[in-house]
């Protein structure tokens, strides 16, 4: 059996998933993957496109009733939220009512913009790995950086207004859920729970055979140092990748009822 298999370019997911898609994992069924921006991942995730992908949970909570939650291969922690920046000395500046770049109007970046500003801004989708050049340029006093970016953005003149993760850390006591994986549910439990099990593997042997995930990596990142792509990994994959556990699949919720508060999504698909 032939899976389709959709994640991002950026390390922490190449660094996951390498081993699945190398058939070095004892996974039951072989992979053809594709690699997408964050916001094309989730416009395919509306459309039903991939057996398997990794998509923002913001979108998630509005294709729930036909993907299941996987376990393992999210982006879930501390300290890794999404950053409002502008060009050094405009950083004082309120970003309410404020023209902001986002990446994507169906990524939880936008869900925390959503949530910090109270729907006080005016969005312009913009692919994540523009945003810099474009606040860079003046086309917009502020954007949402997210994965790589996040370690870059001083040495472009830019600097940081707000840490999203930071603050939603400070008012929910969570994590911030930023990614997952989900499989569709026509797939079955059986399914769900042998693709789960191959993303743990795949991910055990990834910590213990670093080394050979780094062509893969840099094949498909945005930056190629080393430096910047470890840091990126030791943020993104953690604790929470390999499992959700129970805190994180509170913090979930948590931001579920959320976004359910503020109208962005439906009240009748539960996430968990």
């Amino acid at each position: 059996m032939k899976i389709s298999l959709a994640y991002s370019p950026c390390p922490n997911d190449t660094f996951i998933f390498y081993h699945l898609i190398s058939g070095k994992t004892k996974a039951p069924f072989s992979i053809q993957e594709e690699l997408h921006d964050v916001e094309q991942l989730n416009r395919f995730a509306k459309e039903g496109k991939f057996h398997a992908s990794k998509l923002s949970f913001a979108a998630f909570f509005h294709v729930a009733d036909r993907y299941s939650l996987l376990d393992s291969g999210a982006a879930l922690g501390r300290g890794c939220g999404p950053l409002i920046v502008s060009r050094k000395g405009e950083g004082k500046s309120d970003p309410k009512g404020k023209k902001i770049l986002v990446p994507g109007l169906w990524t939880t970046a936008n869900l925390l913009t959503h949530l910090y500003l109270e729907g006080k801004y005016d969005p312009v989708p913009v692919r994540y790995d523009l945003i810099l050049d474009k606040v860079t340029k003046g086309e917009a006093d502020f954007g949402i950086v997210i994965h790589e970016e996040r370690f870059t953005y001083e040495k472009r003149g830019l600097e940081k207004v707000r840490d999203l993760g930071e603050w939603w850390e400070e008012t929910s006591g969570s994590p911030i859920p930023l990614g997952c994986i989900a499989v569709r549910k026509e797939l079955g439990e059986t399914f769900r729970e042998e693709f789960d099990g191959s993303i743990k593997e795949s991910l055990d042997l990834a910590y213990r055979n670093r080394e050979n995930t780094y062509d893969y990596i840099f094949k498909h990142s945005q930056d190629t140092s080393r430096e910047v792509v470890d840091a990126h990994i030791g943020l993104y994959v953690n604790d929470f990748t390999r499992s959700l556990g129970t805190e994180g699949r509170n913090a979930i919720r948590h931001l579920h009822q959320e976004a359910i508060r503020t109208g962005l999504v439906p009240s009748s698909l539960a996430p968990l």
